[in-house]
């Protein structure tokens, strides 16, 4: 294992030094060669968030499942009776000829490796947020998309709405000046309570409060040992596998920070025109070994950019909010984001903004849009597969800010401020966050 993570490291260094400047060409096209061509694309997680992502590309040919669920394959089967069926997706790569595209919507412990494969075979790729389960996997595919140069978005819808796309063009024509200072805050409680009184005061659906000790029955046609996939094995219980209560468990995900930061720090990384942040530190109650946080803060410090300053990013999730917003210096909107320039302040949701104080832009007037419109998130990949406008959210920019939603919560779970040294992929000042950055996989499991 030693020896494969040195020379794990030592390509991912060489590929970022050559890739630097790399620019993005047009997708290389596997079988669609216009607009009118359907994809033909393998879908890979059927269940949940995979239910809803076959709906959007039922316009195109889907014809190929996947899922470690049987009875979630046999729902999915009705609709699509002509696709191929398979249980583990390192088989329907065996098939690769009859797909030219590949939707990853699997828990995130194993995007990277559906998504891996189909990047070396020259697949265009949209996987859900985030992008991989740890720092290494997404700087590992995040070089691969740079080689193969086919079509990639990561699922962060908001991407393509207008509100955030008006925010963008505000931000970085200078409304409000040079920025130095963002609030993230999101209002989602969903982790580790001290207790079920706690948990409920936060309004969380679904209380866990500590590991269980008695394993429950497998779900008739669950392939468990495949669902577990390059994580530890531990017996089944539902509160791994239930809906969105996986992701709150170290082992297959990383809580509300990798989750839903995907989505909000996504609007402020774009408009900042963010990369690697210098240090990172967080603030929370003491880590559990093996559950998420409901409540934290990230503080991210990141240097200048061109000409734009350096500027301090904070995020808060649960019961965290900003001073400001406590001080009632600002709308206290449930979630939302706060740029404080020299000018002035904008604070954003997902559907609207505003610029404050409103006195003083009472008759302000934007910038022409310069950001074209988005034919919808998943659309424009669909397009981007088949030689169109390359999309937004692509696996360059979504695997840098994946890596960086990744670091707040190593920086929590080290417990102090990390110096970050992107070139080398790793916390200078903290040994111990090793750990948190890659891990060792079950037997039988290896990104390659």
């Amino acid at each position: 294992m030693t020896t494969k993570r040195f020379n794990r490291r030592s390509f991912l260094q060489t590929s970022a030094t050559i890739g630097a400047a790399a620019t993005f060409s047009a997708p290389n096209i596997l079988r669609a060669n216009n607009l009118n061509e359907k994809l033909n694309i393998a879908m890979i997680g059927i269940g949940n968030r995979g239910q809803s992502n076959t709906g959007y590309f039922k316009g195109e040919n889907i014809v190929a499942l996947c899922d470690v669920n049987m009875a979630k394959l046999g729902i999915a089967a009705k609709s699509y009776p002509k696709a191929r069926q398979a249980k583990d997706f390192r088989r329907l790569f065996d098939h690769q000829k009859e797909f030219d595209a590949v939707v990853v919507s699997t828990p995130e412990h194993t995007h990277a490796f559906a998504t891996l494969p189909a990047l070396q075979l020259g697949k265009h790729v949209y996987c859900e947020k985030p992008l991989t389960y740890n720092i290494e996997e997404s700087r590992i595919i995040r070089m691969a998309a740079r080689r193969t140069k086919v079509a990639t978005q990561m699922g962060t819808q908001n991407h393509a709405n207008d509100n955030y796309r008006r925010v963008v063009e505000l931000i970085q024509s200078g409304a409000i000046g040079s920025v130095r200072e963002v609030h993230v805050w999101n209002s989602r409680a969903w982790g580790w309570h001290k207790s079920e009184q706690a948990a409920r005061k936060a309004k969380d659906r679904f209380i866990v409060i500590r590991t269980p000790k008695t394993p429950q029955p497998i779900p008739a046609g669950l392939d468990w040992d495949l669902w577990l996939g390059p994580a530890p094995a531990r017996p089944f219980h539902n509160h791994y596998f239930q809906g969105p209560i996986w992701y709150r468990w170290w082992d297959f995900g990383n809580g509300t920070m990798s989750d839903l930061g995907s989505h909000w720090i996504d609007l402020p990384f774009w408009a900042l025109k963010l990369e690697a942040p210098l240090t990172v530190e967080a603030r929370g109650p003491k880590p559990h070994h093996d559950i998420a946080p409901a409540s934290m803060q990230a503080i991210y410090e990141y240097g200048a950019r061109g000409d734009l300053p350096p500027v301090k990013l904070t995020w808060y999730q649960g019961l965290e909010k900003p001073q400001i917003w406590k001080d009632n210096g600002i709308p206290k909107w449930a979630n939302g984001h706060l740029f404080i320039g020299d000018k002035g302040m904008l604070l954003s949701d997902f559907r609207k903004h505003v610029l404050l104080p409103e006195k003083t832009f009472a008759d302000f007037k934007g910038p022409d849009p310069f950001i074209p419109r988005s034919t919808g998130h998943h659309q424009d990949w669909v397009i981007a597969s088949k030689g169109g406008a390359p999309t937004l959210s692509n696996f360059e920019y979504a695997g840098l800010l994946t890596e960086a939603n990744h670091l707040g919560n190593v920086a929590y779970r080290a417990g102090k401020k990390i110096q970050w040294d992107t070139k080398e992929m790793r916390a200078t000042n903290a040994p111990n966050a090793e750990q948190f950055i890659r891990r060792d996989y079950r037997k039988g499991w290896n990104l390659s």
